[in-house]
């Protein structure tokens, strides 16, 4: 059964019986916005929305990126199943993936927040049905979804964080837009979440 996130609301990424996930995935997907007019038609751009785990230690600081030109963490705990340079391949599938294995994260790494940035520079104005869903890979169950409402002027969205807890892990919805084109842009408007 999965959960609807509002904003600001996280889960226990626990199992129904009690037990620890070990391997989760996030998934991200969007829509391009229909087009008014003749002339918005014709001049249209692919919109090329990209994911990121960035790792942060439990002193804040940056420990390493998971995204489309590293597709693997340093030791194989995360991996970014590839770049999607357009989206909106299938409405409401994936058009992005990042697969943590929980087990496997590094003790030093205290969060992992998932961010999606437009590389090609529209607005998420221009972007309908952004979601992010977290998934239990071992059976394909989908865990938590949080939908992006609205468009809006910014070039990238702060969308969720996957954080250790005393027993585990909690996935806390975030929402937050920002401007940038790449993870390295987003840095300054990722810190107070943190």
């Amino acid at each position: 059964m999965s959960v609807n996130l509002a904003k600001g609301q996280g889960i226990s990424l626990r199992k129904s019986d009690g037990g620890a996930l070990s391997v989760v995935r996030m998934g991200l997907g969007w829509q391009a916005a229909p087009r008014k007019g003749f002339l918005a038609k014709l001049t249209a751009r692919d919109i090329d929305l990209d994911a990121s785990a960035v790792l942060f230690s439990a002193g804040r600081e940056l420990v390493e990126v998971v995204y489309f030109n590293q597709l693997t963490s340093s030791d194989g705990s995360i991996r970014h199943t590839g770049d999607n340079l357009v989206g909106g391949t299938v409405k409401g599938g994936d058009d992005e993936s990042i697969v943590v294995d929980l087990q496997r994260v590094p003790a030093r790494v205290e969060q992992i927040v998932f961010t999606v940035n437009s590389f090609t520079g529209q607005t998420f104005a221009a972007v309908q049905d952004a979601f992010c869903r977290l998934v239990d890979e071992s059976t394909g169950q989908e865990l938590a979804r949080y939908t992006l409402t609205g468009g809006g002027p910014y070039t990238a969205q702060i969308m969720a964080k996957v954080q250790r807890t005393g027993d585990g892990w909690q996935m806390t919805a975030i929402g937050a837009p920002a401007t940038g084109r790449t993870f390295k842009d987003l840095l300054p408007a990722i810190t107070p979440h943190l």
